[in-house]
């Protein structure tokens, strides 16, 4: 029986297909040009705001549509405009703001917007620091003044993996809780929201679904429709919703323990390998 093709790739950016280096290989987008080709459909699915998508854009041909802010945001890399968002209203973030300084008083605070950021003074990410990368920083009410995409919160000395978890025990019942570096930085979105969340409904206006994985040792021998790609704790609920889903090999060890495949690491290509495994061309 032939293998049937699946119908919407998903992949994570940063640590999946972004090498260490920042850049997206030749071999890469080749692949999702494959894809495309084959008439199925790539989506972008990223922790990223939209004002750190303009490489992507470029680089994939200012093709297709992405998911931003670990799903808070869908946006058009044709036109680099935002086509919805998902937002925090301002009374959860001070709720939110107000429990996590009585827990952990050395958290710093930002928040996003579709079309902004803003921080707090002390909020420093060494080469990503705020000021860098189009943020203003506001004091006392400002910072929760207004809805927001995604709500940070950044302790400078933390191990990130403890810090969710009791984020999640503090403020888990008002907003969605994860993480997606290696450092103290916890990403918080609307209660409900995540990458599998705004992946789903984005597949149900495509009319797809995800389907079921079959046991098999051959590529593309599965039932469903979806295949994701990711890396890091925030691609979870993205992995275990897809019908096949491959962690590479410098993924977070909660990932490789989730994932249905492994393949090579993002400085491997190892989207790539298995993108052209499941969509030969010739």
């Amino acid at each position: 029986m032939a293998a049937r093709m699946p119908r919407l790739i998903a992949t994570d950016l940063d640590g999946t297909i972004v090498r260490s280096d920042g850049t997206v290989s030749a071999r890469t987008v080749e692949a999702l040009g494959r894809v495309e080709r084959a008439g199925a459909t790539v989506v972008m699915v990223t922790g990223r705001p939209p004002r750190w998508m303009h490489e992507i854009a470029e680089a994939v041909g200012h093709r297709g549509v992405a998911i931003c802010a670990n799903g808070a945001v869908r946006y058009d890399l044709h036109t680099e405009a935002v086509l919805k968002a998902r937002l925090i209203e301002p009374d959860v973030i001070a709720k939110v703001v107000e429990r996590l300084r009585a827990t952990e008083p050395e958290l710093r605070f930002a928040v996003e917007y579709p079309d902004g950021f803003v921080f707090e003074a002390r909020y420093n990410l060494g080469r990503w620091d705020a000021d860098a990368i189009g943020g203003r920083p506001v004091e006392g009410e400002e910072l929760i003044a207004r809805p927001g995409t995604k709500l940070l919160a950044f302790h400078p000395d933390s191990e990130p993996d403890g810090l969710a978890r009791r984020a999640q025990r503090s403020v888990g019942d008002l907003v969605t809780v994860t993480h997606s570096s290696g450092r103290g930085l916890l990403e918080m979105s609307a209660y409900g929201v995540t990458k599998a969340t705004a992946l789903a409904e984005l597949a149900d206006d495509l009319g797809l679904h995800s389907g079921e994985v079959v046991a098999s040792d051959d590529l593309g021998l599965h039932s469903g429709e979806v295949v994701a790609f990711g890396d890091m704790p925030n691609d979870l609920p993205m992995l275990t919703w897809a019908g096949r889903s491959f962690g590479v090999a410098n993924a977070h060890p909660d990932v490789l323990a989730a994932v249905t495949d492994t393949t090579g690491s993002n400085d491997e290509d190892g989207v790539a390998r298995v993108l052209e495994r499941l969509f030969p061309e010739g």
